[in-house]
C-alpha cells in the first residue's frame, strides 16, 4: 500500500476526532460560556450540518482542480475552523466556528477516497479506502479521550487548538506524500460530476448508506442509558466502553475492507445481516455487563464491516464523475446519524424500553438490507453480459502511484 495513504488517514483523525470530542466536552464548554448543556449541544449539529452542506458543495466547487490541492485546501479549511473555535469569544461564534470546521469533512473523505483507490491495483481499492477510513476508527479509540482528558485538565480551548496541530500535520504529510499524478487537474469536471448523480444505482447506495449506518445511530446515539440502565454500568465506565466500541469499529472497518476487494456485494449483505442481528440481540445482551461490553464490540464489528464496500458502491457507481458522488456518500453518512438518533429516541421516548432504539435499529438495517437488495436486483437488469463483478465500470484514472 502506498505510503500517500498515511497522509489521507492523519487527516482522518483529525477530522475524526474533532466531530466526536464536542459531545465529551459539553460540561466544560457550558460552564465556561454560561450555557446550558443542550444549548451546547447544538454545537454537534452545527457541525454536522456543515457536513451535509459542505460534502456535495465544496466537491462540486473544487471538481476542476487537481485533487492534491483539494486535499490540502480542505484540511487548511479545517485548521481555520478548529483555531476559531479555540478563540471563539462566545457561544455564537464557538457555533459558526464548528459550522466551519465541519464544512470539509465530507468533501476530504469522498475526494480522499477517490485518491485513495487510484493508487493502489483494481483488487485492492476497498482495502485503500478502509485504511483511509482507519483514521477515523483510531480517534475514537486514541484521539477522542486524550483530546478529551487534554480539555478536561487544560480547557476545552486547548482541545481545538491541539487538533488543529494534528490537521498542520496532515496538510505537511498530504504535499510530501500524495503522488504527482494527482498534481494536475483531473479530467472530470463538474458537468460529468453533477451527471454521474442522475443515475438510479448511485442513489440506491445512497439509500443504503442512510439505511445502515441509521442502525447504528439509532442504537449508538442512546448507547449510555442502556449501559447503564439496563446492563447496570456505573457511569464512570462508559468512557472504557465507548474506547471498546472503537476497537470494534477498527477490527471491522480492516476486515470490511480486506473481504470487499473480494466480493464487494457479498460483505456489504453479510454486514447489514450481520448488523440487524446484533442489534436484535441487544435485549438479551443488555442483560449482564460482559455480555453488554460484548454486544458494544460487536456493534462497532458490524457496522463498520460496512463503511468501505459502502463508499467503494456509490464511486464505483458514480465511475463517470467520483469525486462528487463519493463527497454525497459523506453526507449520506451524516444524514444517517442524524435521522438515526431521531428515529432510536422515537422508540424510547414511547415507552419501549432503554434497548429499544436497538430495535428500531435492526429494522432499519432490514431496510437497507432491501435496498440493497433492489440495488442488486437493477444491477443484473443492467449487467454486461460476461461481466464479473455485480458493480459499475471501475473508477477511471487508474494510473500507477509516482513518487512524490
Amino acid at each position: 500500500m502506498p505510503l500517500a495513504l498515511l497522509a489521507l488517514a492523519v487527516g482522518a483523525f483529525g477530522i475524526g476526532t474533532t466531530e466526536f470530542v464536542i459531545m465529551g466536552l459539553l460540561p466544560e464548554v457550558a460552564d465556561d460560556l454560561h450555557i446550558s448543556i443542550p444549548t451546547a449541544g447544538h454545537l454537534v449539529s452545527a457541525y454536522a450540518l456543515g457536513v451535509v452542506i459542505g460534502a456535495p458543495l465544496l466537491a462540486a466547487a473544487t471538481a476542476r482542480l487537481s485533487r492534491r490541492t483539494v486535499l490540502i485546501g480542505l484540511m487548511a479549511l479545517f485548521v481555520a475552523g478548529n483555531v476559531l473555535s479555540a478563540f471563539a469569544a462566545n457561544y455564537d461564534y464557538l457555533l459558526a466556528a464548528r459550522f466551519l470546521s465541519g464544512l470539509p469533512h465530507g468533501a476530504f473523505f469522498g475526494v480522499g477516497a477517490v485518491v485513495a483507490t487510484t493508487m493502489v491495483a483494481p483488487e485492492r481499492k476497498a482495502r485503500s479506502v478502509s485504511l483511509m477510513f482507519l483514521g477515523l476508527t483510531v480517534a475514537n479509540v486514541v484521539g477522542v479521550p486524550a483530546a478529551t482528558l487534554m480539555g478536561q485538565h487544560l480547557g476545552w480551548r486547548a482541545t481545538f487548538l491541539g487538533v488543529s496541530v494534528i490537521g498542520v500535520a496532515a496538510i505537511a504529510s498530504l504535499a510530501f506524500l500524495i503522488p504527482h499524478d494527482h498534481v494536475q487537474a483531473p479530467a472530470v469536471g463538474l458537468r460529468r460530476e453533477m451527471a454521474a448523480l442522475r443515475s438510479l444505482p448511485v442513489w440506491l447506495a445512497l439509500g443504503t448508506t442512510v439505511a445502515g449506518f441509521g442502525a447504528l445511530f439509532s442504537a449508538y446515539s442512546y448507547i449510555t442509558p442502556m449501559l447503564t440502565d439496563a446492563a447496570g454500568f456505573a457511569e464512570g465506565s462508559v468512557t472504557l466502553l465507548l474506547a471498546l466500541f472503537g476497537v470494534g469499529a477498527t477490527a471491522g472497518n480492516l476486515v470490511g475492507g480486506r473481504l470487499a476487494d473480494h466480493s464487494l456485494r457479498g460483505t456489504l449483505f453479510g454486514g447489514l445481516t450481520s448488523l440487524a442481528v446484533v442489534l436484535a440481540l441487544f435485549p438479551v445482551l443488555m442483560t449482564t455487563e460482559w455480555t453488554a461490553a460484548l454486544a458494544v464490540i460487536l456493534l462497532g464489528v458490524a457496522a463498520f464491516v460496512t463503511g468501505s464496500p459502502l463508499q467503494l458502491m456509490v464511486m464505483e457507481k458514480a465511475s463517470a464523475g467520483p469525486s462528487l458522488a463519493s463527497s454525497a456518500n459523506q453526507a449520506a453518512f451524516n444524514l444517517a446519524n442524524a435521522g438515526g438518533a431521531w428515529i432510536g429516541g422515537l422508540a424510547l421516548a414511547a415507552g419501549f424500553g432503554a434497548t429499544s432504539p436497538a430495535l428500531a435499529g435492526a429494522v432499519l438495517a432490514v431496510l437497507g438490507l432491501g435496498v440493497a437488495a433492489t440495488a442488486a436486483t437493477v444491477d443484473r437488469r443492467r449487467a454486461v453480459p460476461g461481466r464479473e463483478r455485480v458493480v459499475a465500470a471501475h473508477v477511471p484514472e487508474q494510473a500507477p502511484a509516482l513518487r512524490p
